[in-house]
This record gives C-alpha cells, sequence and structure tokens, in this order.
C-alpha cells in the first residue's frame, strides 16, 4: 500500500506552482499518495478568483487536483474539527477555522500534515506535522 500524507494548501501550491520551495518537500511527497482537505481546495480555488486567473491555467490546477485525493467533509470530520478548534483553543493557540479543517483530515486518517506553517498547528497535540520552514 502506497503511503499516504496530508498535504497543507501552502505546500500543495508550492508544489503545482513549481516553486523553488517545492524542492524542500520532494522527499515528503514522492512517492507518496498525497491527501488535501476539501477546504485546501476551496482555498486554491479563491485564489483563482482573486488572481484572476485565465481558463488555461485554471484548467490545469484542476488538472492536478484529479491527481490527489480530495477528502471530503462528513459528520465525524465535522466532529474532529470542532476538538480541533476546542483544543487549541484551550491552550491558548486559536487556529483558524481553514487550518482546523486541514488539521482535523490528518487526525481523521491518522496521517501526517505536511505544512510550511507548523506555527499554525501548535496548539494541536496528536498532529504529526512535516515541516522545512
Amino acid at each position: 500500500m502506497v503511503e499516504r500524507v496530508v498535504v497543507d494548501t501552502d505546500v500543495i501550491s508550492f508544489v503545482f506552482k513549481g516553486h523553488r520551495r517545492a524542492a524542500d518537500y520532494s522527499n515528503d511527497l514522492d512517492g507518496k499518495q498525497i491527501v488535501v482537505s476539501f477546504m485546501t481546495v476551496a482555498e486554491l480555488k479563491r485564489w483563482a478568483l482573486e488572481k484572476r486567473w485565465g481558463a488555461i491555467r485554471i484548467a490545469k490546477l484542476d488538472q492536478q487536483l484529479r491527481q490527489v485525493i480530495v477528502y471530503p467533509v462528513d459528520l465525524s470530520l465535522c466532529q474532529k474539527w470542532a476538538e480541533v478548534v476546542v483544543e487549541a483553543k484551550d491552550k491558548g493557540r486559536p487556529i483558524s477555522a481553514q487550518d482546523a479543517w486541514i488539521a482535523a483530515t490528518a487526525l481523521q486518517e491518522n496521517l501526517p500534515l505536511v505544512t510550511n506553517n507548523s506555527k499554525d498547528f501548535a496548539g494541536i497535540s496528536a498532529l504529526t506535522v512535516i515541516s522545512h520552514e
């Protein structure tokens, strides 16, 4: 079975754009099945709209998204999201709704999270974070 990792929006964006920072994460992603939260897809789509991407660039993004597993929302994930938000708040490290969905996805599947913003997830004790920031 192929190892899977959840990839945060920042890192998947590096990969999609061919950003120089993508190389920092190549060992963490190569040969692995990439999972992204539905929230990551929403953030990428928002960026495309905000930056006024053209049809060709949006089609390229969609093609790249078809190569990853997009983790959907369900009642169980909603429960995990609530737990993440409360834990982070209780620890004095509030987490954004977007980051909480991504963390919940990793926790729900017991997968490591590859991110370039580890501080955003510092309040979540059970989360395994891989970062090269």
